[in-house]
């Protein structure tokens, strides 16, 4: 698949020989062997209620400890999904309605049974708390005032939900495999509602699943720590207690690696990925995932809006530069919203680094004289350097970029009030279709300021295209997977030429490990993180 392991040199017997003869080596501390310890960027957080999280470091735990209807196998992701908590499913002639059959003798942590009326619970929950992430639900035409006859329990063992129309059905399961569609207790949750809010203040929190991980407590911008669940019904996971600690710099990540405090480091950099290959008993795996790094130019400023300012920018990025520096071997090039490995993925690269076409272009906009613009971006090592890199190179087009640091909660609660001329960040799928990623980069349903769902980022940017989300709409519905497959291309191209995205590269994760430590998966392009198969 894309995943390969970087080989490693070994250091030489006889000098290593020599060395010891004279010099007593220092013992490394090793973790226990029932303990996984991961430093990782985390202070993206902010709640750990699965209908409410959209945030990268979130679904990673969130994964871990609440099962779904459909979920993916960490030892098999090229399967697609799996039955989880629904052992099988069945849909309607016409395509429209999908019968769940769930799993028996499965419990929540809290001893509770898992029943559809459970899941009846937790997908009516998404639609009515209408949070960030329920657009994933209520694109199927799910609202709160139909959920009671479009979502619905027949009996404990039986779950039908009913779309407004006829999509493919792998499109439809897909989507349940996000984290929103995480299966909540409904029992514990409604102990904890406090004015109807269905207890989503006491589950930012604290935590109600069935998962292979349960009591999770979350240290904001600290740790985050799970217990093994014994009663999973896949099997007790073999680490009994995973921690994620947040260490934001690479170099120390790396030092508490080689130290043997912590077992994975998940932020290396280029310079501590190289510099940590050739060391004895760790290993760098690489996997291709769905991250996607772009900025993108909020529609609301005046010269921001121009569309040969918009093109001009796109001429300002060196992203050849980039990826051959502090990005290597992290990041490849791409210049379209789908990634590599998803249907319809194109990759055609448009753009390249060309100042003097640049400077044409903001002419020709009236921008000769040059505009100043803030960019926001989270304070993350590699993203504030392609921002600085960005700067350079705007500048030299008149195009004079101040920027503003801040941490992941900060800037994405501008970003997502309209309130930045320009965002510098990353975009993950939110399940493994085509439409993940287009219904946020190519459809504004409403770009009204008083419009209910913010999960949009072309709403975000106030870029109104009703034709193409016209045509995105017509997308997700067409069931020739190779006609679906050609829209998409040419939405992205058409997106390519006229977008305020400038859309740069796509994320090769480079992990490094223990080599003690197997069956760990990050979710190559298609979700998040999994630890239940982790072994020593």
């Amino acid at each position: 698949e894309n995943s390969m392991k970087l080989m490693k040199t070994l250091v030489a017997g006889v000098a290593l020989g020599a060395i010891a003869s004279t010099t007593v080596l220092p013992a490394f501390a090793q973790t226990p062997a029932n303990m996984l310890i991961i430093a990782n960027r985390i202070d993206d957080i902010t709640t750990l209620d699965p209908q409410e999280s959209f945030e990268f470091a979130g679904s990673d735990v969130l994964r871990n400890v609440y099962g779904r209807l459909v979920n993916f196998d960490p030892a098999d992701l090229a399967a697609g999904y799996q039955p989880d908590l629904a052992e099988s499913w069945e849909v309607s002639e016409d395509g429209m309605t999908i019968t769940f059959t769930m799993r028996e003798g499965v419990t929540f942590h809290s001893g509770n049974p898992v029943t559809a009326k459970d899941a009846e619970f937790s997908l009516r929950r998404a639609v009515t708390l209408n949070k960030t992430p329920s657009f994933i639900l209520t694109q199927f035409g799910f609202t709160p005032e139909n959920i009671a006859e479009t979502i619905v329990a027949t009996d404990d063992r039986t779950l039908k939900i009913t779309t407004d129309k006829r999509y493919a059905t792998s499109f439809v399961l897909n989507c349940l495999t996000a984290t929103i569609a995480g299966i909540v207790d409904s029992k514990v949750a409604m102990e904890h509602d406090v004015d109807g809010d269905l207890g989503n203040e006491w589950l930012k929190t604290n935590t109600a699943g069935s998962g292979p991980y349960k009591d999770v407590n979350w240290k904001a911008n600290e740790s985050v720590t799970m217990l093994a669940n014994p009663d999973y019904y896949g099997g007790a996971p073999a680490m009994e207690r995973v921690i994620v600690r947040h260490v934001q710099e690479s170099a120390t990540q790396r030092l508490l690696l080689e130290r043997g405090d912590i077992d994975v480091a998940r932020n290396l950099n280029p310079e501590d990925v190289a510099g940590i290959s050739s060391a004895d008993g760790i290993t760098v795996d690489s996997e291709l995932r769905g991250r996607l790094m772009y900025y993108s130019l909020n529609q609301k400023n005046e010269a921001l809006s121009n569309p040969k300012v918009i093109e001009a920018t796109k001429y300002l990025v060196d992203y050849e530069g980039m990826r051959d520096s502090f990005l290597n071997g992290q990041y490849t090039i791409q210049q379209a919203f789908l990634p590599q490995t998803y249907l319809g993925a194109i990759d055609e690269t448009p753009y390249t680094l060309d100042i003097e076409k640049a400077k044409a272009l903001m002419e020709e906009a009236g921008y000769g004289d040059g505009i100043e613009i803030e960019v926001g971006v989270r304070e993350a090592q590699e993203r504030i350097e392609i921002a600085q890199a960005l700067q350079n190179n705007f500048a030299q087009a008149g195009i004079k970029l101040n920027i503003t640091v801040g941490t992941a909660k900060q800037i994405l609660a501008r970003y997502r009030t309209r309130e930045l001329d320009m965002y510098l960040g990353a975009w993950g799928p939110d399940y493994p279709d085509p439409h993940t990623n287009a219904a946020t980069f190519a459809m504004n349903p409403d770009n009204s300021d008083a419009a209910e769902n913010t999960g949009f980022l072309t709403w975000r940017n106030a870029w109104d295209i009703p034709e193409m989300t016209a045509k995105t709409a017509a997308a997700v519905v067409e069931n020739d997977r190779e006609k679906r497959a050609e829209m998409y291309r040419e939405i992205q191209r058409e997106h390519q030429a006229t977008s305020p995205f400038g859309i740069m590269f796509q994320k090769i994760e480079q992990t490094a490990r223990k080599d003690n430590v197997q069956g760990f998966s990050i979710g190559a392009a298609i979700t998040a993180a999994a630890y239940w198969k982790v072994t020593k």
